[in-house]
């Protein structure tokens, strides 16, 4: 299996994440791809390529341009306006608030920003470009006959809406490489999401399109981030009525009830007979991830990759989430090789 893997991850290197009341060194940082990138040579899993650059116009396919630009210029602005520390924003259109975009860059990032953990720092736009590359790169070597391929993405992007950033997401690899392969010659792709924290932003994405089925199972929002999205309830709108399904499970979920929810979601793609399965490859499932409350083992991984491997469909992983990073590396190239 190919992955495409690019080192601008190395720009995005925020000192800081608001979590838990601390500013705190954060959770999505630079070790987690590395140890990745360490087990899929350890294990010869194939051949590891750069990605190659494609630009702006795919990201702006599933992207509002206004807020490509917003992320694009951020980091200058806010040291224009004179600010010393990382990007977070303080200040958000609240309920019965005025939903207006500012021009001063703190009430933009109040206006784009989901949540206040994500810090924008020096770095952050190209690595949030190059990871979208990775993403593109592997999607086009599955529209030019591959099987399956990694895209080994940093920063991530599930939480990345059409137009919000948050959850260490500003770019949405998982939705522009889907959008990608609905570009180049398949008529329906389905997006399976197994990061712990559901994918509101991809599910914004395609919340109304029957072309593309949105697949999640992820820590009830009850209970997990991001609280305000992956609702059983949450199926589509409009022509996209039914095509999107959202499994939340409790606290202390093992593999026996989350593979339940697999199966389920599993039979679902089947049914929507895609050409081709996006799969949001976050690995936070973990029973020792320091955000996330599932109990799967390092073995479950191995498992679960030969069910996605059985669907016969040509698949593209992009990295999602993972914050237990000794073990990010195995947990993930046991999905990868399995699948193999």
């Amino acid at each position: 299996m190919i992955t495409v893997y690019s080192e601008k991850h190395l720009l995005r290197n925020p000192r800081t994440e608001l979590y838990g009341g601390e500013l705190v060194a954060p959770h999505e940082c630079a070790q987690r791809a590395e140890f990745v990138l360490d087990r899929v040579k350890a294990t010869g899993l194939g051949d590891i390529i750069a990605p190659s650059q494609f630009g702006l116009e795919p990201v702006v396919r599933v992207h509002d341009a206004e807020f490509v630009e917003f992320l694009r210029s951020a980091w200058t602005e806010w040291l224009a306006a004179g600010n010393r520390g990382e990007a977070i924003p303080d200040c958000w259109p609240a309920r019965r608030m005025a939903v207006r975009r500012p021009n001063s860059i703190t009430g933009k990032l109040g206006y784009y920003a989901m949540a206040a953990e994500t810090s924008i720092s020096a770095g952050s736009w190209e690595a949030a470009c190059a990871s979208a590359d990775v993403a593109l790169t592997a999607a086009a070597r599955l529209a030019t006959g591959e099987r399956g391929a990694f895209a080994l993405c940093r920063p991530p992007g599930h939480h990345a809406a059409r137009d919000l950033y948050g959850g260490y997401c500003f770019l949405n690899n998982a939705a522009i490489a889907a959008q990608y392969l609905r570009d180049h010659g398949n008529e329906r792709v389905a997006i399976l999401d197994v990061d712990f924290h559901h994918g509101n932003g991809t599910q914004d994405i395609f919340y109304a399109r029957s072309d593309v089925l949105y697949c999640s199972i992820h820590g009830d929002p009850l209970d997990a981030f991001p609280y305000f999205a992956g609702y059983a309830d949450e199926i589509g709108s409009g022509e996209g009525t039914g095509y999107n399904l959202n499994l939340p499970l409790p606290r202390g979920t093992d593999f026996r009830v989350w593979r339940a929810a697999l199966e389920t979601a599993l039979a679902r793609i089947v049914k929507f007979a895609p050409g081709a399965l996006v799969v949001s490859l976050g690995v936070d499932t973990f029973e020792n991830d320091p955000i996330s409350f599932f109990k799967l083992k390092t073995d479950d991984f191995v498992r679960y990759g030969r069910l996605i491997s059985a669907l016969g469909l040509p698949t593209l992983f992009v990295l999602e989430g993972g914050y237990a990073v000794a073990e990010i590396g195995v947990n993930a190239v046991n999905v990868l090789q399995e699948f193999a």
